[in-house]
């Protein structure tokens, strides 16, 4: 049985990678958000904060300054870390002491901490690894968002369940697609280098003009994602009847990108969130694997996904995959399986916020 909130109004810190012009992160803020019981005011550290203040209507504070997160954090009742990875050296090891620095001071201060739907790892050093084990002791609740961060975290020492990401919780929408335009949704990767792309634009290039297709190119992280495109056709690896029948597009909010996803025919995902949104929509989705948790979403949905650490990739291979995906949205039992797991995430929020 959940413990209802007292209704006695009280503010919680949600600490991520928000504001940072990146679609998968602010999915993530729109899920937790979404979560919290009415009787919670959040503040969410945000880079952008403008943009996060228009977009969610919060209040905000800038994730960068320490100082200042630290101050807001003294004002609040609660810290939750709300999705992503956070507990990780791949970053660097200074990522890590900022969300210790957090923890440690909201355990000091007699307030709950909550790590919410969360990955954990890679933990590549001794040093991170005996930290983290600090970490996990001083948590008031988690949850994780993966199996394999689950055990890690039981190795740690934290015990703790698992469910789907939670931006499986967001609402999902009517596909409408059929016919459609192919939607792009590809990252800059250390495993395609120069012509190693060609294969995957050659492949684009065949099945939008067999199909006769638009392309469309959505970065979903504006930073590091929008100027792909580009490079493809500076580097003249882009195909020229490829290059005219693409545009790119641009999204501020998950609803925008989830709108041109319930309207497309297939959609290529290599980020997480993107592959989720787009299934959440209804949308067709093939997956283009570059780290191990785009594989295990793609397992759970059900649909093959082309592993971008295999060599010798080549273009027959990547349209057979995607000529059998084009119009075919994964089944909706499969979603409907996936999503049911997520109740484990709201219930564990709620309890911890509701003591």
């Amino acid at each position: 049985m959940i413990a209802l909130c007292s209704g006695v109004p009280q503010s919680v810190l949600l600490c991520g990678y928000y504001g940072e012009h990146n679609l998968g992160d602010d999915a993530l803020l729109q899920a937790v958000l979404g979560e919290l019981p009415e009787a919670w005011t959040p503040v969410v550290t945000a880079f952008d904060q403008d943009q996060v203040r228009q977009l969610h209507g919060v209040e905000t504070v800038q994730r960068r300054d320490l100082k200042a997160v630290l101050s807001c954090l003294r004002a609040c009742d609660a810290l939750v870390l709300g999705g992503g990875s956070l507990l990780q050296d791949s970053t660097s090891f200074k990522s890590l002491i900022y969300y210790a620095s957090l923890i440690t001071a909201a355990r000091f201060q007699g307030k709950a901490v909550v790590l919410w739907a969360q990955g954990l790892g890679p933990l590549q050093r001794k040093r991170t690894r005996a930290l983290v084990r600090l970490l996990l002791q001083m948590t008031t609740a988690v949850s994780w968002r993966d199996p394999e961060s689950a055990t890690l975290a039981r190795r740690l020492g934290c015990d703790g369940e698992h469910a789907a990401d939670a931006v499986w919780m967001l609402p999902q929408q009517q596909w409408l697609g059929r016919g459609g335009p192919i939607v792009v949704c590809w990252r800059p990767t250390p495993l395609l280098q120069g012509s190693d792309w060609s294969p995957y634009l050659q492949a684009l290039d065949q099945l939008s003009t067999e199909a006769d297709r638009e392309v469309l190119w959505l970065p979903f992280h504006r930073n590091q994602d929008a100027d792909l495109l580009e490079q493809f056709r500076r580097e003249g690896l882009m195909p020229e009847s490829l290059s005219r029948r693409s545009r790119q597009l641009s999204a501020s909010h998950p609803r925008e990108a989830m709108a041109v996803f319930r309207s497309s025919g297939l959609v290529l995902a290599m980020r997480l969130h993107a592959l989720i949104l787009a299934a959440l929509s209804g949308a067709p989705v093939s997956a283009l694997s570059y780290d191990p948790k785009v594989q295990a979403c793609a397992d759970q949905l059900q649909s093959e996904a082309l592993d971008l650490r295999q060599r010798g990739r080549t273009a027959e291979e990547c349209l057979t995959l995607w000529r059998s995906s084009l119009d075919g949205p994964p089944a909706s039992r499969v979603i409907a399986s996936i999503r049911s797991t997520v109740e484990l995430h709201r219930r564990i929020l709620r309890a911890a916020l509701c003591r």
